[in-house]
Order: structure tokens, then C-alpha cells, then sequence
């Protein structure tokens, strides 16, 4: 249910298109919008605080068959200024899904440099292979 609500969350956002980077045999999808397009039901039942000032960070690992991989994930962000902010996700597994979930905090209008670097450990069923994302984003405070 949560994955559907977020797939049409995308779907109906042109301005905030989901992206992708090409590492190994993986792909790593990644969106960043506000948290106040979630719903707050949505919200509250993964426990993401909405506000004009916060952005949710949205990133899944799928394999070459389209199935979502177990990934370790570490990030930050820093707006031109230099103040830095540590990005702490939090997996959710929704059936066959995995994603990946971070909050940003940000000023209206503020640039910030986003880096994430990604890790999919090799199991019997996967290879292992990392890399690192590196965007840059304009955030807007949206109520």
C-alpha cells in the first residue's frame, strides 16, 4: 500500500522526477521531495516528520531483474554555506520493495549538496558492488 502511494506520489509530480545512476549489475533510483506531499497517515505510519522545512530523501537498489537489493547506505547533506546535516535512513521492506528513507532539513530556497554512498553487500544471490551519488538540489519550503 505505502509503495503504491508513493508510486503515485511520483507519478503525478513531473517536477520532481525520479532519477537513476547505473553502477555494477544495479540501479539506484533516488527522489528528493517535500515530506508535505506525503499524506500524514502515510507519514505517521514510518514515522517521517512533515514540514515546510523538511525534505524526504527516497532511494531504492534494484537488481537487473527489476527486484529491489539489501543496500548500507550513508549520507549527508550541506547547504552552500557548509552546515552539514548526516542523513539517517531507514529501510522499509514492502513486499518485493526495498526503499531507503531520509529527512532533509532545509531553509526556503536553499541549495544543498547531496552525498550518498551505497553498498550492496554480495550474497548467494547477489554480487556486491557500491557507489557513490553525488546531486545537487534546490529545496523549496512547500506546506
Amino acid at each position: 500500500m505505502w509503495v503504491a502511494a508513493l508510486t503515485l506520489l511520483f507519478a503525478l509530480q513531473p517536477a520532481h522526477a525520479q532519477q537513476m545512476q547505473r553502477f555494477g549489475d544495479y540501479e539506484l533510483h533516488y527522489i528528493v521531495i517535500p515530506t508535505t506531499m506525503l499524506k500524514p497517515d502515510i507519514a505517521a505510519r514510518y514515522n517521517i516528520r512533515r514540514g515546510k522545512d523538511r525534505a524526504l530523501c527516497n532511494i531504492s537498489v534494484i537488481d537487473n531483474n527489476g527486484v529491489g537489493v539489501k543496500a548500507a547506505l550513508e549520507g549527508s547533506s550541506q547547504n552552500l554555506l557548509g552546515q552539514r546535516q548526516g542523513l539517517t535512513f531507514t529501510e522499509v521492506v514492502d513486499g518485493d520493495a526495498i526503499y531507503y528513507l531520509a529527512t532533509i532539513r532545509h531553509a526556503n530556497e536553499e541549495v544543498h549538496r547531496i552525498d550518498i554512498d551505497a553498498q550492496v553487500v554480495a550474497s548467494p544471490t547477489s554480487k556486491g558492488a557500491s557507489t557513490t551519488l553525488k546531486l545537487t538540489q534546490k529545496l523549496y519550503w512547500a506546506e
